[in-house]
């Protein structure tokens, strides 16, 4: 017999019990464990309440996905299922058969749902979603707060009264429920809002923090202290922070923001856009960090030299398999800190962005040799620099014993400008012409991408479609 006649026969059994809601509710004690998913999506689609409470309060596994269920919010349904945990947590032993330890609303865990629906055929009675075998939780404890897995998104626009309503019920339950998000996005929101609503939850549950706000350095510095208590956090980004107001206070800030990193210890990726914070003093970050950092991102902002030999000296980041300095004005008053960098990090570094640094021929040519030796790298974009077809020509070879170097993309060569900056499609066609010749010379299949943007005179962005160059056919495409 097929997987999918059985779950069939389920759903059935689902919609058959349904036609008696006191008779399901009464009969839950009994039921197979196999008819709760089928009869609790009847029981939520139908939006049966007192079923949905009664499911709730026999549930047989560790975890209710209920977010892969939750499409389109429902305030009623939701309301059901947290009558149903109220019963559970005023309970001082909870029923034999419910094991239910967390609540995930995020919108995930579809897979649950589809395999005791039957529409995988990828499942079995002996499912890895059957009782007691889901992935583990620090709340299975019977001891442990119950939790609450949430996805959220704090903006400008209020949060939906599913979720207003969610916030207000756990925070008169703060002593039993942990109100959990591994990815906390905060975009353009008021700092009494944010400071409101991370008042509620486990910080140190957050593994994920993306925050994208219009706030004035100080105002980072008055979060930063939050982000401190996000002790399991991995990856950060944050970006569009404003010049501070009073500048003789811009040190103290930066005092008050990098410090906090020295709490990170799980920090693996770190991504910070325009921090022109950081400028001659990146050191203090960087002595903050207590891991090695797999991904870095600084972009659009101003480092000196100093800046540069700190970071090539730094310990955490000798593993990188990412580097973005993107935007970044370099000084270049020493020929030095970029290549001993790049050479510090080349055993690892899989991909590198150097888009738009002002990187000319000379700077080019002296990161060439320690470019030759990041032998994993894969991805590498130098689009929006003004270099010559002499130094494009080095670079190829220099690149040609990258094995693993799939995905490059370079800057239109300055031969295809005129003395005004404005890009000439012949003197280009033929650029491109001698760029296929020089991959046909070095005798290795090979797509390289000449990218128009930004423009490297005047940083322009509007956008053309990068121009691929293959070997490995002798075609010009």
């Amino acid at each position: 017999m097929s997987v999918r006649n059985p779950l069939r026969l389920l759903n059935l059994a689902g919609k058959s019990l349904l036609t008696n809601e006191a008779l399901s509710i009464s009969a839950l004690e009994y039921l197979p464990i196999e008819l709760f998913p089928p009869l609790f999506m009847e029981a939520f689609c139908g939006r049966r309440r007192k079923t949905l409470k009664a499911l709730v309060q026999a549930w047989p596994f560790v975890r209710l996905p209920l977010g892969g269920l939750m499409q389109t919010p429902h305030l009623g349904t939701l309301q059901a299922v947290l009558d149903g945990l109220d019963v559970l947590l005023a309970q001082k032993d909870q029923p034999r058969r419910c094991k239910l330890r967390v609540l995930d609303l995020r919108n995930t865990s579809q897979d649950f749902w589809r395999m005791w629906s039957g529409s995988s055929v990828h499942v079995s009675s002996s499912s890895s979603m059957a009782p007691g075998t889901e992935e583990r939780s620090r709340s299975e404890q019977p001891s442990a707060p119950f939790e609450v897995f949430i996805e959220l998104h704090l903006k400008e626009r209020s949060i939906p009264y599913e979720y207003t309503y969610l916030m207000r019920w756990v925070e008169q339950r703060k002593a039993s429920i942990h109100l959990c998000c591994k990815k906390l996005k905060i975009i353009s929101s008021s700092m009494d809002n944010i400071m409101k609503v991370l008042s509620m939850m486990q910080l140190d549950c957050i593994q994920e923090l993306h925050v994208n706000c219009t706030w004035h350095l100080s105002t980072l510095a008055m979060f930063a202290p939050l982000l401190g208590q996000m002790s399991n956090l991995k990856r950060l980004l944050i970006s569009h922070i404003h010049l501070p107001d009073p500048e003789e206070q811009e040190e103290e800030h930066v005092v008050k923001i990098t410090s906090q990193f020295l709490r990170l210890q799980c920090l693996r990726d770190l991504q910070l856009e325009s921090p022109f914070y950081l400028e001659g003093c990146l050191d203090q970050m960087l002595r903050y960090l207590m891991t090695p950092l797999d991904n870095l991102e600084i972009t659009h902002c101003l480092l000196t030299d100093s800046d540069l030999t700190h970071l090539s000296q730094s310990p955490n980041i000798s593993h990188l398999r990412g580097l973005d300095l993107s935007g970044v004005t370099m000084t270049y008053s020493s020929s030095e800190p970029l290549p001993a960098l790049l050479e510090k990090i080349a055993s690892t570094l899989q991909e590198l962005y150097l888009e738009q640094c002002g990187i000319r021929d000379s700077h080019l040519e002296a990161i060439l040799p320690a470019l030759s030796h990041c032998i994993q790298l894969t991805c590498f974009n130098l689009s929006g620099n003004l270099l010559s077809m002499a130094i494009m020509e080095k670079l190829l070879q220099h690149t040609s014993g990258l094995p693993s170097l799939s995905r490059e993309l370079y800057p239109v060569p300055k031969e295809s400008f005129s003395s005004d900056g404005i890009l000439q499609p012949g003197r280009l066609a033929q650029c491109q012409t001698e760029l296929l010749e020089i991959l046909k010379h070095l005798r290795r299949p090979r797509t390289i991408w000449i990218s128009f943007t930004p423009c490297p005179h005047c940083g322009d962005n509007t956008f053309y479609r990068p121009e691929p160059i293959i070997y490995g056919g002798n075609t010009l495409a």
